[in-house]
């Protein structure tokens, strides 16, 4: 039977995430599969990969092809690497211990480059964030100052109006009779004509 190691889709539309899968070869994509040894997020930064290494080793060494993207996976993760060195084993170009050394160096190195690109991503985005904090305190400066400026507007617009109720106010006018005044003219006024 041919044995391959393939992504299974999982997920919603515009969502997929991936289970890493050994299955025959004539079986469907997401049908019948023989072991499921890993798991593939590529929405996630960097992508999330979970891969059960000695298994997928195993699989590699009893002849399991690999797709291209599997065989990405499994590289990043180191697993070809690793068969590569025990295959230099047993035709005796090294030992298992130079084997052993030479991965553990290789699987430092990765760490830290991994490493390196989240502190990097993580700086950028705190960069990125300052940046648009800073945007929006200068915008909010600008509708302050406008907001400032509308009020004094309409404080010192305020103003002149008290100003000119006053001056009315104050103003003197002829005067007119009080109605104590008025009312005995006219019962006067009123004697008379009768």
């Amino acid at each position: 039977m041919a044995t391959k190691i393939r992504l299974q889709r999982h997920g919603r539309k515009g969502y997929a995430f991936y289970q890493v899968v050994v299955a025959d070869s004539r079986a469907p994509r997401d049908g019948k599969f023989i072991e499921r040894i890993g798991s593939y997020n590529p929405n996630t930064n960097p992508a999330t990969i979970d891969l059960n290494f000695e298994r997928a080793l195993y699989w590699l060494q009893v002849g399991a092809q690999p797709t291209d993207t599997t065989r990405t996976i499994l590289s990043r993760e180191g697993v070809c690497l690793k068969k590569h060195l025990l295959e230099g084993v047993k035709k005796g170009a090294f030992d298992e211990a130079t084997a052993e050394a030479k991965f553990q160096t290789w699987l430092t190195e990765k760490k830290q480059a991994l490493q390196s690109v989240k502190d990097s991503d993580r700086e950028v985005n705190k960069a990125a964030g300052k940046a648009r904090l800073e945007a929006e305190k200068e915008v909010n400066k600008v509708k302050a100052d406008a907001i400032a400026q509308k009020k004094a507007a309409l404080a010192a617009e305020a103003a002149k109006k008290a100003a000119a109720e006053a001056a009315t106010v104050e103003t003197p006018t002829e005067e007119t009779p009080s109605t104590e005044e008025i009312v005995p003219v006219i019962v006067e006024e009123a004697a008379k004509t009768e």
